[in-house]
């Protein structure tokens, strides 16, 4: 009987040993992994990105993110992509104290440093490593920390960018339906079509099919003012076009004044007039066209497939004549007799 007691004592010395060896690791655990600001998003207004010489500074000004000392307007899911990860940054683990940095790209030559300011105060400084093995974490080190930590998520692409690729490219943008008037011109071929509203008759039988009534009512057109009909599946597809145009890169090295006789113009009015014009390329063999738009303080590129959906033939953009139609119809052929 007493045997049993010391072996009852035994086991219950050792599973308070082992739940303290545990609660122990835990709570080291915790107190290594360093404590990181709370940082809002909203708060953040200046981002700085560097990576060997080159650095990139963003600065926010009323609630709009801009591009170096030139003032590049910033792409805003890019941006909104770099505010989630300083708010949301989180460490897991610490992976290496022995400060070799090759091996997760935090050495000086890969690593991505990247900083927060809120109101003119620093308030975080890490180092962005490669992607983790387990493509959910991204090795980061803080400032003035040696350690390597896993931080949750991965996001290294959010900082890995340049000053072209983080500006925005939108070049026009508007809503379809409020455009009224389009004005195309191309090789010395011109065509404003107005958005009007015509009567169309509706011949309404009535029940006993003895009688007939004749109805008003109305359908928009796009007409010319010498009465020409607009086809409005053609002029549906530019608008849809036109109206979220991203250029593919910007002319840095030239103004947009300097930009003469273009090859093709289209000039929209609503409350608000939009304007983009194409320009020849410079060499037969470019895969892009040389543009400007009013949406744009640079020219900028086109690529050649996006610029061929603009560049039609004003004729193009017109109704088929009735007749004109039946002949681009196949002919059935003729039953012998």
């Amino acid at each position: 009987m007493k045997v049993k007691k010391e072996y009852l004592i035994l086991i219950l010395i050792i599973v308070a040993l082992s739940v303290y060896l545990f609660m122990r690791k835990t709570d080291r655990t915790l107190y290594d992994l360093p404590v990181l600001p709370e940082i809002s998003k909203k708060e953040i207004s200046k981002i700085e990105i560097s990576k060997g010489e080159t650095a990139i500074v963003l600065n926010k000004k009323d609630d709009q993110w801009y591009i170096g000392p030139r003032q590049y307007p910033a792409d805003k899911k890019k941006i909104d992509s770099m505010l989630d990860v300083f708010e949301k940054l989180t460490l897991t683990v610490s992976v290496s104290e022995s400060k070799n940095y090759v091996r997760y790209d935090l050495n000086d030559e890969k690593k991505i440093n990247v900083k927060a300011w809120q109101d003119g105060t620093l308030k975080i400084n890490f180092d962005v490593g490669k992607t983790a093995p387990s493509f959910r974490h991204t090795f980061v080190k803080l400032a003035e920390d040696d350690r390597v930590f896993h931080a949750q998520n991965n996001f290294r692409n959010s900082f890995d960018q340049t000053v072209d690729n983080l500006r925005e490219k939108t070049v026009l943008s508007f809503q379809t339906s409020d455009i009224n008037e389009i004005h195309i011109t191309k090789d010395q071929q011109s065509l404003t079509l107005t958005r009007t509203q015509v009567p169309e008759e509706e011949t309404q039988q009535k029940e006993d099919k003895t009688e007939a009534s004749t109805s008003q009512s109305t359908q928009t057109v796009w007409q010319s003012a010498d009465g020409k009909i607009g086809d409005s599946a053609g002029l549906n597809r530019l608008l849809s076009t036109l109206s979220n145009l991203q250029c593919d890169k910007f002319i840095n090295d030239r103004k947009k004044e300097e930009f003469t006789a273009p090859l093709y113009s289209a000039q929209l009015k609503s409350a608000q007039d939009y304007n983009l014009s194409i320009f020849a390329k410079v060499n037969e063999e470019d895969t892009q066209y040389p543009a400007t738009s009013s949406g744009s303080d640079y020219p900028f590129y086109l690529s050649k497939s996006k610029a061929d959906r603009i560049l039609k033939d004003p004729t193009e953009l017109l109704k088929k004549a009735e007749t004109d139609e039946k002949k681009s119809e196949p002919q059935k052929p003729k039953s012998k007799q």
